[in-house]
């Protein structure tokens, strides 16, 4: 929970969902058989622990890290199949229904992806209905037992906008026999979320740049071209999320056509920059890997390498200062510290005697 991945404040809000998957019991089969034939001498020869499962469940997002969540679940039907002697027969239909209340807590690895974890307790149903067969024909009826246990879980959650989510998880649910204890029934399930309320985030936008000067000519007689700083934003140069150079890139042409004439730098630094969403451990890779797309794009226009040095710096340079509450606008607000910054290191001009 001390994750240094900050969010805004806009991802509290309700929501709903659904899972469904496979339900593995966990049944002290012998001692079932046992106890409802007292007398008899029992052997299991059969059984059926696996069946489908599912939940219903709505929740409230408190923050990023914390929901709140309640649903109604069926872990489906097992059964056990024993012989007795004197020579007869036992079958046990088992069936599992309850409702829930769980405390879920998340980590998040990106902006889009978190493993989480839940805690909780559950008031379940359980109705074992038994058949006897020969000498256990007097065995036959119906128990039933309403009980309140612990459960608990983890998963995983990727976001695809931000309304809909996809999980995958494992839940440990502790329910009652309806005979003499409790046992284990394990639900793995894959579901979807639907979140209330949320706004789709608005395209990025950039502010606008000093006019520049006319473009540098890539064949001109002296003076020699003049090389500026320039500040590109990350929006107009890579996707979201992503390293890879969008296509075309007139402006990293028109510095390369500068490096390659009389009277360029000798040396510049390519300078990658994110803003402070995300871990300052993700956003310093993120920023790298930027800086080094820029460097082999302009490399392969004719540059030499080793004319081109390459810095990320993360979040740590902001050119901005935002303190809006509501994700939207808080996107908007940091959109000029998500940039690429390209100026000279070293300058080297012929002076004539």
């Amino acid at each position: 929970m001390t994750s240094s991945v900050t969010f805004a404040n806009d991802e509290a809000g309700w929501y709903i969902g659904g899972n469904v998957g496979q339900s593995r019991a966990r049944l002290d089969e012998h001692t079932i058989m046992t106890q409802v034939s007292p007398g008899l001498f029992t052997t299991v020869v059969g059984d059926n622990t696996i069946d489908g499962g599912g939940k219903l469940f709505g929740g409230y997002q408190i923050n990023q890290y914390v929901s709140l969540e309640a649903g109604y679940f069926d872990l489906g039907e097992f059964q056990i199949y024993a012989k007795t002697l004197p020579v007869g027969a036992i079958h046990s239909n088992m069936q599992v229904r309850g409702v829930n209340l769980d405390v879920v807590g998340y980590v998040p690895f990106t902006e889009n992806f978190s493993a989480f974890g839940r805690l909780g307790v559950t008031r379940a149903l359980t109705q074992n209905t038994f058949d006897g067969f020969g000498a256990a024909a007097g065995m036959s009826g119906k128990l039933s037992d309403r009980d309140t246990f612990p459960k608990a879980g983890v998963g995983l959650e990727y976001k695809f906008t931000d309304s809909f989510f996809m999980r995958a998880e494992a839940e440990r649910y502790v329910i009652s026999n309806a005979l003499y204890d409790h046992n284990n029934i394990d639900l793995y399930s894959v579901g979807v979320v639907y979140r209330f309320g949320a706004k789709p985030a608005p395209a990025p936008v950039v502010k606008a740049l000093p006019p520049a000067p006319a473009p540098v000519p890539v064949v001109v007689a002296p003076p020699a071209p003049r090389f500026e700083k320039y500040t590109l934003s990350s929006t107009e140069l890579f996707g979201f999320d992503s390293e890879r150079l969008s296509m075309p890139q007139p402006k990293l042409d028109q510095i390369a056509a500068a490096l390659k004439t009389d009277g360029g730098p000798r040396q510049i630094i390519i300078v990658g920059h994110t803003d402070r969403l995300g871990s300052d451990k993700y956003n310093q890779k993120l920023s790298d890997r930027r800086a080094d797309a820029v460097k082999s794009y302009i490399a392969s226009k004719g540059v030499d390498a080793s004319r081109l040095q390459v810095v990320g710096k993360g979040e740590s340079e902001p050119v901005v200062q935002c303190t809006e509450t509501k994700k939207a606008a808080l996107i908007e607000c940091l959109a000029p510290n998500r940039r690429v910054e390209i100026d000279q290191v070293v300058v080297e001009r012929k002076v004539n005697p």
